[in-house]
C-alpha cells in the first residue's frame, strides 16, 4: 500500500510540475515548440497592449544555445521598469521552460537555426495566446 501511495504522489507531483508539453512526449512541429513555450508565459499584471519578439536557438537536445535576446518590442508608455518587467517575463519564459523535448525528426533540423517568438499581454491576443503562438526561422 505505501509502495502504491508513493506511486501516486510521484505522478501527481509530475503532473503538477511540469508543463503539458513535457507530458505529452516529444514536440514534432515548430507549433508544438510555440505552444509549448506559450505554455512558460505569464505577463505581468497591469501590461497592456505590448509584445516582444526574442530571437534565441536551440541545441538538438532542446536546450538554449545562449540566452533569448530582444528581436522587437511593442510597449506604450515610457515607463521603463514596466518595460524591462515585460522583457524579462518574456525571456524568463523561454529560460525556465528549456530543455524541450524534441521528435528526432525535429531535432534533425533544429540545431544551431535562429528562431523567433513573439509574446503578447492577454489583452492583445483576445486572452487565447496559445492559439497565436509561433516559432519561425529567423
Amino acid at each position: 500500500m505505501t509502495k502504491l501511495l508513493n506511486r501516486v504522489s510521484l505522478a501527481l507531483a509530475v503532473t503538477l510540475f511540469t508543463s503539458p508539453y513535457a507530458i505529452a512526449g516529444p514536440l514534432n512541429t515548430m507549433d508544438d515548440v510555440g505552444k509549448a513555450l506559450q505554455a512558460c508565459w505569464t505577463a505581468p499584471q497591469g501590461v497592456q497592449k505590448s509584445t516582444v519578439t526574442l530571437r534565441f536557438s536551440f541545441k538538438r537536445d532542446g536546450s538554449l544555445i545562449g540566452p533569448p535576446t530582444t528581436a522587437a518590442i511593442d510597449f506604450p508608455g515610457k515607463d521603463a521598469t514596466a518595460r524591462k518587467s515585460f522583457i524579462d517575463a518574456a525571456i524568463s519564459a523561454v529560460k525556465d521552460c528549456t530543455p524541450l523535448t524534441f521528435s528526432s525528426d525535429l531535432a534533425q533540423g533544429i540545431g544551431g537555426q535562429v528562431f523567433t517568438m513573439q509574446f503578447a499581454s492577454p489583452d492583445t491576443c483576445g486572452g487565447d495566446c496559445n492559439r497565436e503562438a509561433s516559432v519561425r526561422p529567423n
